[in-house]
């Protein structure tokens, strides 16, 4: 350790080191000076040494010296010139920064430069290989090399000097600029890790400064200076954090500012307001929070229009839009229905805590607690008028989503609505504290809830829709998304569906008694259907007699005595179990009197067993410190024996340890190492003035020496210049004959090159003749080879359709024939059955008519007439169309009461008279089975006989 007399000394021998290129030891020696308590008095000096002490830690890299550096100049110049450590704290902020934009710009032109030998090879092989064994690219490379380096030393010098400036309320200008600055660092390198980790030291030192109030010059809050310095430091980091996409962190620098305006109990401006409230909106929408999202731009739409004057109509009815949009896009169920109580409570308190972000004031009390609803939110929108700031479009989105029941074309109005306020928005003035408005992010959220307001309004229309129909009604999405959508909103208790793919249908619940779309109704129709009652039937008159009204007493004692005693037995009941659940407490009380007491017991074992292990620590410590005691008084006898000097190292008593003794013989060692320094100094300047006085002495000597080197190195190159000439000469006439000897050979040579030339020239023309000649054979025979082919295929393809026609067509015609086949049999077989069944009739018809004249014949009186003459043969027409003969003795009656067979009806007058007639034999026949009239054989052969026979038939049939 070098000791200097003056600071501007260690100064000077800095900038000496440095100019021999030993920059560690000019560190060094100026961190000696710096770390030192003989210099703790601040001068103009030390600030000057602190400036060359940065810029050699910067242009080395080290930070661990500079913050060491920093650190003992903030001592020094705390209570004297706080201007001064700020200063030099610039300026080491300003060098990291340079030469990191140094690096990275020299990594870029290292990129971007042509430093390649060869233009026509892609990549030099010892490139190729080390990209394949680094597996880097060339850019990554360099970055690491160049950039990475520096960009850690800035990172770091950050961190130093917030470290440094932290909770001193002297430097809180400082302090915010650094931030400042390190927030656009990370901002513009895209730094996310180190921004985290920034927030986080920045987090930590305002919770050190509310830890310690006791710290001197310690920051105060309250002062308006002061609070305006951390909360733009914070809202600067809301920016970065937004910017950057660290939403989390965005979040927790929310936080950040409510603590702080919580902690003051004093309201930022209102410019800040409106950005706090605008990164609010943000933060909401990114994390699906559209409640909170539309309370934030309710917030920033009441701010806005209270405090900013200069903001013009346009910006204002964009931010009334945005804010009714955001509650529109708020879903219209419940979020956490069907959640457990564990996850309700959580809910709730993660509510209460969001409200206060948004400074919405909710009770804390459960009971006294209002928590914000969608519903509530369109109420107080429309209370506070923000529905007269809107655009037209807006109105009339709202009025479909809220108040129009369209169950079949709502989606289909809304749907040109959101296509208009899709184009809505953009950049609003410069006075505005959102910078930019976009509409047309909150058009899926209002499909989504145009979804649902037609799907609730269909299932109070419908108990059954079909998929495709539900598909024409919502042209926003597929079914899919519609489906999703459903499940969601059935899981929330929203809806009622059922979706059947195989039906491909949609089945909407029936409402039963308890739903709450039912409930007001039935209790007005009930209430109704009372009073009706009341009016029809009036009630009846107070009974008059005691009698009357005590009629039923008897049962009434009764009734109450059962009540009595049911009473009695939950009674008891109530005290079992009572008594159980003292028992069950006091079982419970002792079983965790006994763990307190295990407890205890434990706990003081564990106290001795520590106990006895710090006893055995500091046994062990102190057998150690006495045996390092015996050491060092070994080392000191030592050192005093091999000491030449006499003088003896002073003792503080018996308190010399072993890292004492250790720095005297280092100590030691470096005094002789200092001594043996000098006296080598010493050799060296003699041996320059002896070196000067040998150079002094030859200088004459060495002069005339080169004035006779000079004299005869001109005459030899004279010499030489003439030697040279004369075998010039020589050569020129060597060649000159050389030509002459070979000119006579030139047109020989001519003769021979145009005979070259010219078989070369023949041979070179036959065989390009050849060759094009192969090639036109080549090509004739490849396009004859592609006529054949091309043919081939035509033709198999013309077979293919031929064969594949001619197979249609014999289909065809076996379908025509199959079916004219069946149509004939079942024309045919209707015929036949029209035929039976007309024939069935007319059997049964005959043979009715038959029972009929039977029966007439049996009931008529039979008178005796005499023997008429014998009429001729008659023909009774058939049914058929035939004639059936006829005996004049068969019309005549028989004799009353007596039966005449037709074969005996001709001897009739020759009989006696007959007796009177007895009962037929055959019952109610006219004849015997055998004796009938043969119709049904005269029918058959004129049925089935011949066409002829049937056609005729039939005609008398018709």
């Amino acid at each position: 350790m070098a000791n200097f007399a003056k600071p501007e000394n260690a100064l000077k021998r800095a900038e000496e080191l440095i100019t021999v290129g030993q920059k560690q030891e000019a560190l060094q020696a100026l961190h000696d000076l710096i770390t030192s308590r003989r210099y703790r008095a601040w001068q103009k000096t030390l600030e000057r040494i602190m400036f060359k002490y940065v810029e050699l830690c910067v242009d080395m890299r080290r930070g661990r010296f500079a913050k060491d550096g920093l650190i003992q100049y903030r001592i020094v110049c705390q209570q004297v010139n706080i201007n001064s450590l700020e200063e030099v704290i610039k300026h080491f902020m300003h060098l990291a920064t340079e030469r990191a934009e140094l690096a990275r710009n020299q990594a870029q032109a290292l990129e971007e430069a042509l430093d390649v030998e060869d233009l026509e090879a892609d990549k030099r092989p010892e490139d190729l290989m080390l990209s394949y064994v680094s597996g880097e690219k060339g850019k990554d490379r360099s970055d690491r090399e160049l950039v990475t380096p520096w960009f850690k030393f800035l990172w770091e010098t950050y961190r130093t000097v917030l470290e440094i400036l932290r909770n001193n309320s002297r430097l809180e200008a400082l302090y915010a600029m650094t931030a400042h600055r390190a927030f656009q660092f990370c901002k513009q390198y895209k730094r996310t890790t180190e921004f985290r980790r920034l927030c986080e030291i920045i987090r930590n030192h305002l919770a050190n400064l509310n830890k310690y109030r006791d710290q001197r010059d310690r920051p105060d809050l309250s002062a308006p200076e002061s609070l305006q310095l951390y909360l733009d430091t914070r809202f600067e980091q809301l920016k970065v954090a937004t910017e950057l996409n660290l939403w989390q962190e965005a979040f927790r620098s929310i936080e950040d500012i409510y603590g702080l305006m919580c902690m003051v109990k004093k309201t930022p401006k209102a410019s800040l307001m409106g950005v706090y409230y605008g990164k609010l909106t943000e933060i909401f929408w990114m994390s699906s929070n559209h409640l909170y999202h539309a309370y934030a731009w309710l917030k920033l739409f009441s701010l806005q229009k209270g405090f900013n004057k200069n903001l013009s109509q346009k910006d204002l009815q964009l931010i009334a839009s945005s804010v009714v949009l955001a509650a529109l896009s708020v879903p219209p169920y419940d979020q956490s229905y069907g959640a457990s109580h564990l996850e309700l409570e959580n809910e709730k308190e993660r509510s209460l805590r969001l409200a206060n972000l948004i400074g919405f004031e909710v009770e804390p009390k459960a009971e006294n607690r209002v928590a914000l609803s969608r519903s509530s939110l369109l109420s107080e929108l429309v209370s506070k008028g923000v529905m007269s700031c809107v655009t037209q479009e807006v109105k009339d989105l709202y009025h479909l989503l809220e108040n129009e029941f369209l169950p079949l074309d709502l989606a289909l109005k809304v749907q040109p609505i959101l296509n208009k306020i899709s184009k809505l928005g953009g950049k609003l003035s410069s006075v505005s504290s959102v910078p930019e408005v976009q509409l047309s992010q909150y058009v899926p959220a209002l499909e989504k809830l145009a979804t649902l307001r037609l799907l609730q309004q269909v299932s109070q229309v419908y108990q059954t829709i079909q998929i495709d129909n539900i598909s024409k009604m919502i042209p926003f999405f597929d079914f899919t998304a519609i489906e999703k959508i459903s499940v969601d909103a059935v899981r929330r208790n929203f809806l009622s569906i059922k979706v059947d793919h195989m039906k491909s249908a949609v089945f909407f619940g029936k409402q039963s008694i308890e739903a709450e779309g039912l409930r007001n109704h039935l209790s007005l129709f009930a209430e109704s259907l009372g009073k009706a009652r009341t009016m029809i039937y009036p009630p009846a008159q107070k009974a008059a007699k005691l009698g009357d009204a005590l009629s039923n007493l008897a049962e009434i004692v009764e009734k109450e005595h059962k009540r009595l005693l049911a009473r009695k037995s939950i009674i008891e009941k109530r005290k079992e179990e009572q008594e159980r659940l003292l028992l069950e407490m006091e079982r419970v009380e002792e079983s965790r009197r006994r763990e307190l007491q295990k407890m205890t017991e434990d706990a003081e074992q564990k106290r001795i067993a520590a106990e006895y292990e710090q006893r055995r620590n500091q046994r062990i410590l102190k057998e150690i410190e006495d045996r390092e005691l015996e050491e060092a008084q070994a080392m000191l006898q030592e050192a005093e024996k091999r000491s030449k000097r006499k003088k003896k190292p002073v003792v503080e008593g018996e308190k010399m340890t072993k890292q004492v003794i250790m720095e005297l013989a280092l100590n030691e060692q470096l005094r002789e190492r200092q001594e043996r320094e000098k006296k080598l100094q010493k050799y060296a300047k003699i041996m320059d003035h002896l070196e000067r006085a040998k150079r002094e002495e030859a200088a004459p000597l060495i002069e005339a020496a080169h004035k006779q080197r000079l004299a005869a190195e001109a005459a030899l190159h004279e010499r030489e210049q003439q030697q040279e000439i004369e075998q010039s000469r020589q050569r020129h006439a060597g060649d000159l004959e050389e030509k002459k000897r070979l000119g006579r050979m030139l047109e020989q040579k001519r003769i021979l090159q145009e005979r070259v030339v010219s078989s070369r020239e023949a041979e070179f023309n036959r065989l390009k003749r050849e060759r094009q000649e192969r090639i036109s054979q080549i090509i004739q025979s490849r396009k004859q080879e592609r006529e054949a082919r091309r043919k081939m295929l035509f033709f198999l393809r013309s077979e293919e359709e031929r064969k594949k026609r001619l197979q249609e067509e014999e289909e065809a015609r076996k379908r025509e024939e199959a079916e004219r086949r069946k149509k004939e049999e079942a024309e045919r077989q209707a015929k036949l059955d029209e035929i039976a069944e007309k024939q069935r009739k007319r059997l049964l018809e005959l043979e009715e008519k038959e029972r009929r004249e039977k029966e007439e014949i049996l009931r008529r009186p039979t008178p005796v007439l005499p023997k008429p003459a014998e009429p001729p043969t008659l023909g009774r027409p058939t049914e058929l169309g035939g004639t059936a003969p006829v005996t004049a003795a068969a019309s005549a009656a028989p004799a009353p009461g007596k039966y005449v067979p037709r074969h005996m009806r001709g001897k009739v007058d020759a009989a006696p008279q007959a007796p009177p007639p007895e009962s037929d034999r055959w019952g109610s026949s006219g004849s015997k089975p055998d004796d009938r009239p043969s119709w049904r054989d005269e029918r058959k052969p004129s049925s089935f006989g011949s066409s002829g026979s049937r056609t005729s038939w039939s005609s008398s049939r018709r």
